[in-house]
C-alpha cells in the first residue's frame, strides 16, 4: 500500500508535551497562511492527558499555524520523512493568543531587548535515559558504553545535523541506560525551538532502534536524574558578546552581573515554571548535582547559577566564551517557558539595577537556618505544591505573563498533580516516566 506524507504541526504546551494536528503535506503553502483548527481548552491537557479545570470549557477557536523555520525532518526509508512543524497558535484575526507558550517567550526575549539592547545567545543540554536498561556497573563514561550504543549516537548526531541543530557531544551517563546530548547554542526563540526538535529526534530515533527514550526528571526516588542545564550568554545588537567584563565582580559586565542577580532573587517564585513535575522535587535536593538553593556558583555543579570555565587553549577568545549555566530545571519544562522565565527574571533585574551577588564556594546544606538567611540565599521550594504557592503570591513575577496566566499554570499543574497523588514516590516516578 502506498502512503502519502502528512505534516504535524505542533505546539510545545504547558506540560512540556509537543501537541498538534496533521495535514497532507500537499496542503503545506495553505497551512502556512491560515493553519490548522486548535481550541483554547487544550491549553489545559496536562501530561496524563486529563484536562485541568479550564475557563475555556467547549467554547472558542483559535488557529496553529507552523513555522518552516522550526522544522524536524527525519527519513525514513522506504517511506515518507516524518515531519514536525513547531508554529504559533493565534487568534482567528491572525493576533498572538495570549498564552501560546511561543508568543510568551518572543514576549521576554523582546523585553530583554527593550530594557537593555540585549539578544539572549544559549543551548539547552539534556539528559535522557532508554528505558527497562539494567544497572551495568563500569559503563559509565566508558568506551564500553559507547561501544554499545555507538549506532545509535551516530544516527542521533547526524540527524541533529541534519535539521540545522549543530552537534556538541554525545555521552554515556551515570545511570542505567542514561546519556547526555549537547548542542551548539543559538539565538532568541530558537534555542527553544532547537531544545524542542531535539526531544524529539531523541525519541524518534530511539524508536527506529525499538527503544523508548524517557526524559523523567527521576525514575525512582533513589535514582539518578535526568535535568536539563540551560547555558547563556548576552550580545549586543551588532551581535558582539555582552556577557564579559575582566574588571567587573566575578567577570561579568555590568547588564550580565544584574541579569544574573534577577534570576536568583525570583527563582525561589518560578520555580514551579522549570521545575514543574511532582517528581521534580526528588531531584532538586542537595548533593545530587542538581539545585537546591537560589545561589551562585564558581564551577560548581549543585549552584543554581553556574559561572562556566574559560580555557585558554581555546580557539575562541575568552568574551565568546565566557558564559552562565541555569540548572534548577528538567524536561517537564516546556522549554519556552522555562527561558521566557528566565529572560523576564534577567530583564527585572537589569530594570532593578541590582548588585551582582557573590559566588559562594561552599555546601549551603550544612548551614543553620540563621545563617542561610543571614548569606542572603534561600531553600528552593522542595514540593510542587510550594513552588505553586509561591509562583502565585509573587505579584512581580505573575506580571511578567499575560493576565490569567497564573491562574491558568496553577489549575494546570495542580489537575496534573492529583493524578499522582496517593501514590507512593517510586510509583509517582513510574506515572512520569510513561509520558516523558
Amino acid at each position: 500500500m502506498t502512503r502519502e506524507e502528512l505534516i504535524m504541526a505542533c505546539t510545545c504546551d504547558i506540560a512540556g508535551k509537543v501537541r498538534g494536528k496533521s495535514f497532507p503535506a500537499s496542503q503545506l503553502e495553505k497551512r502556512l497562511k491560515r493553519g490548522i483548527g486548535w481550541t483554547p481548552t487544550n491549553v489545559q491537557i496536562t501530561c496524563f492527558d486529563n484536562i485541568a479545570e479550564t475557563p475555556f470549557g467547549s467554547f472558542g477557536d483559535l488557529v496553529l499555524i507552523p513555522d518552516v523555520a522550526a522544522t524536524m525532518r527525519l527519513p525514513e526509508e522506504g517511506a515518507p520523512s516524518e515531519v514536525l512543524m513547531l508554529g504559533d497558535i493565534r487568534h482567528t484575526d491572525g493576533k498572538p493568543w495570549e498564552f501560546c507558550t511561543r508568543s510568551i517567550l518572543r514576549d521576554a526575549l523582546a523585553r530583554l531587548e527593550y530594557v537593555a539592547g540585549l539578544t539572549l545567545n544559549g543551548t539547552f543540554e539534556h539528559e535522557f535515559q532508554i528505558r527497562g536498561e539494567e544497572a551495568r556497573p563500569g559503563t559509565a563514561f566508558s568506551s564500553a558504553g559507547f561501544r554499545e550504543w555507538r549506532a545509535f549516537g551516530e544516527t542521533l548526531i547526524a540527524a541533529m545535523r541534519d535539521n540545522g541543530i549543530a552537534p556538541d557531544t554525545f555521552l554515556r551517563e551515570f545511570g542505567p541506560g542514561q546519556f547526555e546530548v549537547t548542542m551548539d547554542p543559538s539565538q532568541g526563540i530558537a534555542i527553544a525551538d532547537q531544545a524542542v526538535i531535539l526531544r524529539e529526534l531523541v525519541h524518534a530515533v530511539a524508536a527506529r532502534f525499538g527503544k523508548g527514550a524517557t526524559f523523567v526528571p527521576i525514575r525512582s526516588p533513589d535514582a539518578v536524574g535526568n535535568g536539563v542545564h540551560v547555558h547563556m550568554s548576552l550580545m549586543d545588537s551588532d551581535g558582539n558578546p555582552a556577557t564579559h567584563d575582566p574588571e567587573g565582580k566575578h567577570e561579568l559586565s555590568r547588564h550580565a552581573g544584574q541579569f544574573v542577580a534577577g534570576i536568583l532573587k525570583y527563582l525561589d517564585a518560578f520555580t514551579a515554571i522549570t521545575a514543574p513535575s511532582v517528581v521534580s522535587y526528588l531531584r532538586l535536593t542537595p548533593h545530587r548535582w542538581s539545585a537546591a538553593f537560589n545561589n551562585l556558583g564558581f564551577r560548581d555543579r549543585e549552584a543554581a547559577l553556574r559561572i562556566c570555565p574559560v580555557s585558554d587553549i581555546s580557539d575562541l577568545a575568552r568574551a565568546r566564551q565566557f558564559h552562565f549555566e541555569f540548572r534548577a530545571a528538567d524536561a517537564a519544562a516546556s522549554p519556552y517557558l522555562l527561558l521566557a522565565a528566565l529572560v523576564h527574571a534577567g530583564a527585572q533585574g537589569i530594570e532593578e539595577e541590582l548588585d551582582v551577588p557573590e559566588a559562594m564556594q561552599q555546601d549551603l546544606s550544612l548551614l543553620s537556618p540563621q545563617d542561610l538567611a543571614a548569606s542572603g540565599h534561600k531553600r528552593l521550594p522542595q514540593t510542587l505544591e510550594k513552588a505553586l504557592d509561591a509562583f502565585a503570591a509573587n505579584d512581580t513575577v505573575a506580571s511578567w505573563f499575560p493576565e490569567g496566566f497564573t491562574d491558568l499554570y496553577v489549575k494546570h499543574k495542580q489537575g496534573e498533580a492529583a493524578i499522582v497523588a496517593g501514590l507512593d514516590p517510586e510509583d509517582q516516578c513510574r506515572r512520569y516516566e510513561e509520558v516523558y
